[in-house]
């Protein structure tokens, strides 16, 4: 007699690779809520006049389907390039530029390019948790490294401690940092840089345009560091979370080897569309960047106000402490109409910095709270994951 049915699926588990088995895949809730402020998307619809642009341009492209899309996405670059040295001041070649579907791809691509089996990735926690998913399902060790228990600031001699000992090939650092809105100033980077010889150390700062007057861009250092990557996305500033185009600066050289492990025509021809209109379009679609951290502004001071705790950010969301029970809080918000993040730090919550409308629906419901949701004392670890989006 044969014995018992193998329960649903257990073929499955059973084939799967063994360092994959009983992990839970990256996800934020996506409800159907009135105010939704845990994704750090932008509140703001993309204009009706961008919209516009990109249907005549879709309209053009849509014949020629029938053919790959540019491998080099040649246009794409060069309107990268023009955005950037608009941004941040500094001068790029176009050979310096890769894209990707979303900026987890292009770090999907240094994975594999400069990470695999017998080497090491960096991060410090708590900072973006695909960071450390996205290594080690591509089969490279990651090193949990720790910031401030209390600021979650990264001093720069802890964090050259920490380089030092794990020896790294690959170091993510985050500008600002997320979950905690801040960024790091050149002394860390450089210090980063100087302490890890051989590895290749990526500078996200998919929130670049949120920072405050005088936040610097590590943008600046790529002319004289051939290891330094810097990592944007147009998912956040440029109210293009579904059209999933993030991008990377760095040296040529280290470019032309992402090409090694890129899949075949990897962006398509409608993704290239959309994105070189955008561009083409970024003062318009950046006009909503200082009504975003207007709000962003107000949540810190009116969270303060409130005897919570939030981190002061340079980033489009704000990170508050202060909290007796952070996932009862959640729950709380959510059965009032209002979605925030559960990032998973202790007494912390994250909320995005939405419309004035949202901000304002977000602190009603919160003050409603209180005092009862207050925690008592200011304890407080530095130990769980961060999150984008």
């Amino acid at each position: 007699m044969s014995g018992p049915a193998p329960a649903p699926g257990a073929q499955v588990e059973a084939a799967l690779r063994p360092d994959l088995r009983g992990r839970t895949a990256y996800g934020a809730p996506q409800l159907d809520v009135a105010v939704q402020l845990n994704t750090n998307e932008s509140s703001y619809p993309v204009p009706d006049e961008v919209v516009a642009d990109v249907l005549a341009r879709l309209g053009e492209d849509l014949a020629g389907l029938n053919r790959y899309p540019d491998r080099e996405f040649v246009g794409l670059r060069k309107a990268l390039v023009d955005y950037l040295e608009l941004q941040s001041g500094t001068r790029l070649r176009p050979e310096q530029v890769w894209a990707g579907n979303g900026s987890n791809e292009v770090l999907q691509h240094l994975v594999l390019a400069f990470g695999g089996a017998g080497r090491t990735a960096l991060g410090f926690t708590p900072a973006y948790s695909m960071h450390p998913i996205i290594v080690e399902t591509l089969g490279t060790r990651w090193v949990d490294g720790q910031r401030d228990a209390e600021s979650f600031d990264l001093e720069v001699g802890s964090a050259v401690e920490q380089v030092r000992a794990s020896d790294p090939d690959l170091v993510f650092l985050c500008s600002p940092n997320n979950p905690t809105g801040t960024a790091l100033p050149f002394e860390s980077i450089e210090a980063v840089l100087a302490a890890a010889p051989r590895a290749i150390v990526v500078v996200d700062e998919a929130y670049a345009e949120f920072a405050r007057p005088g936040t610097p861009s590590a943008l600046a250092l790529l002319e004289h560091h051939e290891r330094l990557v810097v990592t944007r996305t147009m998912s956040k500033a440029f109210t293009l979370a579904g059209a999933r185009l993030g991008y990377l600066t760095a040296h040529p050289s280290l470019v032309d080897a992402l090409r090694l492990v890129r899949l075949p025509y990897h962006l398509s021809t409608p993704t290239q569309a959309v994105a070189e209109v955008a561009l083409a379009h970024a003062p318009r679609l950046l006009s909503t960047v200082e009504a975003i951290k207007e709000q962003r502004d107000r949540l810190v001071t009116e969270l303060a106000e409130m005897g919570l705790r939030p981190v002061p950010s340079d980033a489009n969301f704000v990170l508050f402490g202060g909290l007796a029970d952070a996932p009862a809080t959640w729950q709380a918000l959510l059965d009032a109409g209002v979605l925030v993040r559960d990032v998973g730090i202790p007494g912390h919550l994250r909320v995005t910095a939405g419309t004035p409308e949202e901000t304002t629906a977000f602190l009603t419901a919160l003050r409603s709270l209180l005092p009862q949701h207050l925690a008592p004392t200011s304890t407080t670890t530095a130990t769980a994951e961060g999150a984008r989006p």
